[in-house]
């Protein structure tokens, strides 16, 4: 007997918001996907605040993403991601 595995939430293909896709990419994305790119995001933009890596200066890009905020920590940034999720 096969066993169907569950696609847990991080697993789910997920359509970007138009703000979101112009970050990560307009095709369906996991959040895991989400995260990873976000942070390949960050990093090649030297978004990291250099003197405390837990927070995020946003661009004008982000700034859509994070709603209108110029900084964000890193363990709240995830919780803007869902709004730009469906």
């Amino acid at each position: 007997m096969a066993e169907t595995k569950k696609t847990n939430a991080l697993q789910k293909p997920m359509k970007p918001s138009p703000e979101l896709a112009a970050v990560v990419g307009a095709g369906p994305v996991t959040r895991g996907e989400v995260v990873s790119k976000m942070w390949d995001y960050i990093k090649k933009n030297q978004l990291q605040d250099p003197a405390n890596k837990r927070e995020i200066n946003a661009d004008d890009k982000l700034k859509k993403l994070f709603d209108g905020k110029a900084r964000v920590n890193m363990f709240e940034m995830n919780k803007y991601f869902s709004k730009h999720l469906s």
